[in-house]
């Protein structure tokens, strides 16, 4: 709960810093690089700093939490501060890292506000950022007793046992332990954090849905491949060197298994709702439900530009055939068969039995326009969850 005297500073100055946040953060980021070059190198989405992706998610996720102190003091973010804590546990943020971001951060507002950053104000906004810090430590922390390693020790190496082109831009890699102990467990939905080393010796950091329900023996991740002006830049270097240089027999450097979209242990109707490569964590759900002999009605949908691709389809098909209530709704923006529907997702013909629980994942456009269509069909927003990739996660809670 931010105090009384700081709230009041809060909202006099918060329109001054959100409207600099967008500069705070940029020069936040120069400082931090400048002083730790190796945050840059092995822990920072390059390609996100480039594109200033990055800049305005920092930007958001400290606006929106200051913005929610205000307007409802005696709750947090959860939903946002949850998911930006999976996210960091699956890169293995420590809690000392938050005094040297503090430190930088502080630098930056009082540099581009100049005059403005009185004593009281920088006290109030302190205030906000160890509220929101001291939350997400002890979320994370959480997630790593949860897991059973200690604080940022989620590393471990793992073995490519098999990869299959699902389409021309897709590669899923099916992998194993090295050193052949259990693989640790997981949740329907989840995701793990894979680590490469680049030619430049950078050691660049990308997440990737699991696949493989929790029961299957192995465990695999579908990739795909960033193609366009950021397959030469860093945006799409990771995914490229996973395509052109990893083979069976390879090892990765895997994180432990993160994420807060799963599937609910429920008997509830379920409908698994995705775009492109956004399939990846629905497929894991999927076959969960498939291996649990779900009962309750299971509707499949996914939306993509052709039938040729859209990954792990015929997995998509196989595992809804294994339910004894479900169905499966696909869309294609080009060379839909019979059967399929042609353009974007439109649900109004799709059933939706009483009580259905709803999970979405793809494009950040596309996961509005399904909620608003679920909605408009009855479906309660509670019973909506969404998965939202990249630098955006302060959006989960908007």
């Amino acid at each position: 709960m931010l105090s009384e005297k700081s709230s009041a500073t809060v909202r006099a100055t918060l329109p001054a810093v959100g409207a600099a946040i967008g500069d705070i953060a940029e020069l936040f980021y120069t400082k931090l690089f400048a002083a730790h070059p190796a945050l840059i190198r092995d822990l920072f989405n390059r390609g996100n700093q480039r594109a200033g992706l990055q800049q305005q998610a920092l930007a958001g996720s400290v606006a929106a939490f200051a913005t929610h102190l205000l307007a409802h003091p005696d709750t947090r973010p959860d939903v946002m501060l949850g998911r930006i804590a999976h996210k960091h546990a699956s890169l293995g943020v420590t809690r000392g890292q938050y005094a040297v971001v503090h430190q930088h951060l502080f630098e930056a507002i009082a540099e581009v506000l100049g005059e403005a950053v009185t004593p009281q104000v920088a006290q109030a906004w302190d205030e906000v950022y160890w509220l929101m810090a001291n939350a997400l430590i002890a979320l994370e922390e959480r997630l790593y007793a949860e897991q059973r390693v200690a604080a940022g020790d989620v590393w471990r190496e793992w073995t490519v046992t098999e990869r299959v082109a699902e389409t021309a831009d897709c590669t899923t890699f099916r992998i194993v332990p090295a050193d052949g102990a259990p693989a640790p467990a997981h949740r329907p939905g989840q995701y793990v954090s894979v680590q490469v080393e680049l030619p430049d010796g950078a050691r660049q950091i990308r997440q990737y849905s699991l696949i493989t329900s929790p029961g299957s023996a192995v465990r695999a991740i579908t990739v795909k491949r960033v193609h366009g002006p950021a397959a030469a830049g860093p945006d799409g270097e990771v995914s490229n060197h996973l395509h052109t240089r990893v083979r069976t027999g390879d090892t990765l450097r895997v994180s432990a298994p993160y994420g807060d979209l799963v599937l609910a242990d429920s008997a509830a109707p379920v409908l698994l709702a995705s775009a492109g490569i956004g399939c990846t964590p629905m497929l894991s759900m999927l076959e969960h439900l498939a291996d649990t002999g779900h009962a309750a009605p299971v509707t499949v949908l996914h939306a993509d530009r052709s039938p040729a691709d859209h990954p792990l389809r015929g997995d998509h098909r196989a595992l809804t055939h294994k339910l004894p209530d479900a169905s499966a709704w696909f869309w294609y923006e080009e060379s839909a068969e019979p059967g399929d529907g042609e353009g974007l997702m439109d649900l109004s013909a799709v059933p939706l039995a009483p009580g259905t629980r709803a999970y979405l994942c793809g494009p950040l456009p596309f996961m509005r326009a399904v909620r608003e269509q679920l909605i408009a069909r009855g479906v309660p927003a509670a019973d909506i969850h969404y998965e939202v990739f990249g630098p955006d996660l302060w959006l989960a809670s908007a």
